[in-house]
């Protein structure tokens, strides 16, 4: 109740990127004093899964924590595996500002980002530097690797290998993103034909470590079938779904605010009745060994046990965070118990 009556008072007349970096510092303060060692929870749920422990099956999606910043502070409040990422082989700005936008009515964000992060060499050297100080008090850390900006799809394998033999060693998994809607062609390498050398490629640079998929909400059926179907004949550890949406179908805010706010992912509330879909769909596809981790519009502990009902071994959030604040995945711990 707190935290909402300081959104509505003071954070959401900020810019939604100005208020992230905020939060960000303050998370960061928390984590280098070490109080935010004072907010752990015991676990809830604990899950086996990919030769790797965690002690809740709810983690935070790739996006929050870009370069690998607060990744202690952040499993503190209550994150089970922390998504570092999107990483790139090559730094990069990302898109011009601004480039993200609220929807406070369906409690959803538009982003356009375009993996603005400091490159997969500066992220490798940090999280190195991470694990060194905090050891096993640390999340799960899975690193989410995209394509670079400046890198043509033509020359793609090539740059996800770079990104790949840079952070395997220092992940506990590696994701491989080909589904975000913000970096030119990036979604065309969803397509079986595409997608398969890349994935071969940071196979042979994952030094073992599990190598998932993240796959966008607006492939059709027999796409998301085929994406399964491939995970399987490559022995992936899992699939990620799902990123966010290009739709703009079924929002309480008006067509021409969402119009004004121009392109970009849609994530949050609006992205539960397909998520689902999705996450059931790859459930009659995928063995039961392969993991899917399910991501878009969970924001209570029922909705958590839901998805795990439904099959999933893993579950994420990431929008939710901006409405409910830092005590978020604390709540949903408490409420699965």
């Amino acid at each position: 109740m707190f935290y909402k009556l300081i959104f509505n008072a003071f954070f959401r007349f900020i810019d939604p990127e100005r208020a992230h970096h905020l939060g960000m510092f303050v998370i960061r303060v928390l984590g280098a004093t070490g109080l935010s060692g004072l907010l752990r929870s015991k676990s809830a749920h604990p899950v086996d899964a990919m030769g790797l422990h965690f002690d809740s099956p709810f983690g935070l999606a790739a996006g929050f924590d870009k370069n690998a910043v607060a990744i202690k502070a952040l499993g503190d409040l209550g994150f089970s595996h922390v998504e570092v990422g999107t990483v790139t082989a090559i730094a990069q700005n990302g898109n011009d500002k601004p480039r993200l936008f609220r929807l406070i009515e369906d409690r959803a964000l538009i982003n356009r980002m375009g993996f603005n992060n400091e490159g997969a060499a500066a992220v490798a050297r940090r999280i190195a530097k991470t694990r060194l100080r905090y050891g096993a008090s640390l999340p799960v850390i899975g690193i989410n690797i995209g394509k670079s900006r400046v890198v043509e799809v033509e020359n793609a394998v090539d740059d996800y290998r770079t990104s790949a033999r840079l952070l395997s060693p220092l992940a506990d998994y590696i994701a491989v993103n080909v589904s975000s809607p913000n970096t030119p062609g990036l979604r065309s390498l969803q397509t079986t034909e595409a997608l398969k050398p890349i994935l071969e490629a940071v196979l042979a640079e994952s030094a073992g470590k599990p190598v998932l998929v993240k796959i966008a909400p607006d492939l059709t059926d027999k796409e998301i079938t085929e994406v399964a179907k491939l995970a399987k004949k490559l022995k992936l550890a899992g699939v990620i779904a799902t990123n966010t949406t290009i739709s703009r179908d079924g929002l309480n805010t008006s067509a021409a605010i969402v119009s004004e706010k121009g392109a970009g992912g849609l994530s949050g509330a609006p992205l539960k009745a397909r998520s689902l879909e999705v996450l059931d769909l790859l459930k009659k596809t995928l063995d039961d060994d392969c993991v899917v981790i399910s991501v878009g519009g969970v924001e209570t502990a029922a909705e958590v046990l839901d998805r795990l009902r439904h099959g999933a071994t893993l579950v994420q959030g990431y929008s939710g965070f901006i409405y409910e604040g830092p005590l978020w995945a604390r709540k949903i711990r408490k409420g699965m118990n």
